[in-house]
């Protein structure tokens, strides 16, 4: 079994009216979340941030267009125990590097890894997501959040 390395990025998402995109997870419809996702062999934090919107929302950023910017912030947290089976045997924790980005939200999303998606004002995206870390992000990350 190839097991997933305990090491991710978080990349949220808001437009120019400070709405944040979440997205419902497939396997768990009441885990709504930003964009996430495993950091991949040889792979730098930034370069996964930059993968993962691209496979999860379809949209292409680039440091021209739409900038992903690094908030330097690296969490730490216990690995859902329904989630533990995809890492190696006796992982508990995974390491979480914090991105943000600005971005259009009239620009089309091609959802591949989840069931929907909406843009809320930040106050309500905090209501709705699921993790500590990623409510945490977009509180001090969007602009004119909370």
């Amino acid at each position: 079994m190839h097991y997933k390395r305990p090491e991710s990025v978080l990349v949220v998402l808001y437009d120019q009216n400070h709405r944040v995109l979440l997205l419902q997870r497939q396997d768990d419809p009441l885990f709504w979340q930003s964009v996430t996702g495993s950091m991949e062999a040889g792979e730098r934090p930034i370069e996964t941030a930059y993968r993962e919107v691209a496979e999860e929302t379809g949209i292409q950023l680039s440091t021209e267009v739409a900038a992903i910017k690094d908030c330097q912030r690296v969490n730490r947290f216990v690995i859902r125990p329904r989630w533990r089976y995809r890492y190696p045997p006796d992982t508990l924790y995974n390491t979480e590097h914090v991105f943000s980005a600005k971005i259009d939200s009239t620009t089309p999303l091609l959802l591949t890894e989840h069931l929907a998606y909406e843009w809320l004002p930040a106050a309500d995206a905090v209501k709705r997501l699921w993790s500590a870390s990623n409510r945490q992000a977009v509180e001090e990350f969007v602009p004119g959040a909370i």
